[in-house]
């Protein structure tokens, strides 16, 4: 993490100086934690994994690896990612058509050109008829918050941030909706699939033979079977969900579940200067000089976004400073068959933390309302015990070295 992996808008003095100045502050503070953070996760990790402090070099890139983690959450969100992205190309077309809305119409314009200028060099007339994109202030988004009075940032979000957070509660994620008949629902859709009817097959036989691991070996496998089988398909019927709260790096994460989608934020419109908002994970708030030096520099990068909007800097490069941290808000919504997928995985100890909290969370409302259909959700090691497949744990040297397949969900807690 170099100062050079950041995005820096193209800015005059002195605003350039102040944006400059929080971003190299805010990699200072990140190399910072992870100093700071190592000797709590080395703790944490030999509790864990006693054995291997006979030979702790060996562990030392692990345990670097896991306060970096942790310690990233206060870089700003406009650190570059680099990746490869796959898209069909009708999708592209919707890309260019739409590139220039929130958050980041700007960046987001330049990226798609670029695409579409790579893909102009393969194939000259795949564009040769396309729309020209919408404009900014055309978009459904610009009406809707232009009509509210609240295109730019002047913490109009105080009254909605305080009243999602009060009805959230102590939870990440609240279950807020969900099927009322999902179990019978399911059930029917397997005995549709087998043709029997009700004497011949009950709604918990039929639920078992989807959801037990027992008598559905697809629930072993490394592939993901479940949306091809016939069977598993029954699964679509239960519907949930769920109002939740996640930090920018943790939601970054979980838009890889692109079949559990969510209504996600204009982030300007939460955006309330002077009030720092931000996810604190737990491993930093058990360190009291982390957690000084974190929230410090928070306050930092919330009065120089403040400073350059004063400047008449646009939000949309202002808030290029917020941190990883900021949490995002939202509600999101799945079919079981699709959340069956993530909660299954992300209950794994190596999961990102948040998301496991989320998915630990989730799974234990929706067991108090359809207790049928949650009864086999547990992280892959579990199901892979119940199916009698060896070794328990699938994920070889990244075992989490805690034996979960021997605890219920009620009993599961970490760190790190």
């Amino acid at each position: 993490m170099r100062p050079g992996n950041i995005i820096f808008p193209n800015l005059s003095d002195p605003q350039a100086g102040i944006y400059r100045q929080a971003a190299e502050e805010m990699i200072a503070t990140y190399q910072a934690l992870i100093r700071l953070l190592s000797p709590r996760v080395s703790e944490e990790f030999f509790r864990i994994f006693p054995a291997r402090r006979r030979s702790p070099e060996k562990w030392a890139l692990a345990i670097k690896k896991k306060a970096q983690e942790i310690a990233r959450y206060v870089l700003p969100i406009g650190t570059f990612a680099h990746l490869y992205h796959t898209i069909s190309g009708i999708t592209l077309h919707r890309y260019h058509r739409l590139c220039q809305q929130w958050d980041v119409p700007t960046e987001t314009m330049l990226l798609v050109k670029a695409m579409v200028a790579e893909v102009n060099q393969v194939d000259p007339l795949f564009f040769s008829r396309a729309e020209d994109p919408i404009p900014l202030e055309e978009t459904l988004e610009y009406r809707a918050l232009a009509h509210a009075g609240r295109l730019n940032v002047n913490g109009g979000a105080r009254k909605f941030l305080r009243e999602f957070d009060q009805k959230l509660g102590a939870v990440r994620s609240r279950l807020v909706d969900y099927s009322a008949n999902g179990p019978r629902s399911v059930a029917q859709g397997v005995r549709d699939v087998l043709g029997l009817s009700l004497d011949q097959l009950s709604d918990e036989a039929a639920i078992e033979k989807v959801l037990s691991p027992r008598e559905n070996p697809y629930l072993g496998e490394s592939l993901v079977l479940t949306t091809h089988s016939k069977l598993t398909r029954a699964l679509t019927h239960a519907h949930y969900t769920f109002e939740k709260k996640l930090s920018h790096t943790a939601d970054s994460q979980d838009q890889r579940h692109r079949m559990t989608p969510g209504s996600r934020p204009v982030l300007h419109g939460h955006f309330v200067p002077g009030q720092v908002d931000a996810i604190v994970p737990d491993l930093i708030d058990q360190v009291a000089e982390a957690k000084e030096r974190f929230l410090e520099t928070l306050a930092h990068s919330w009065s120089a976004i403040e400073r350059l909007l004063e400047c008449g800097v646009s939000a949309e490069m202002a808030l290029y400073l917020l941190p990883n941290a900021f949490p995002i808000r939202f509600q999101e919504s799945g079919e079981l068959l699709h959340l069956h997928h993530k909660w299954v995985h992300r209950l794994c100890y190596t999961a990102q933390e948040e998301i496991w909290r989320c998915s630990l969370e989730e799974v234990t409302q929706v067991r108090a309302v359809h207790p049928t259909l949650m009864r086999h959700i547990q992280p892959p090691c579990t199901l892979r015990k119940e199916a009698k497949l060896t070794p328990f744990c699938p994920e070889g040297p990244r075992y989490c070295g805690v034996p979960v397949w021997n605890l219920d969900l009620p009993q599961f807690e970490r760190l790190i």
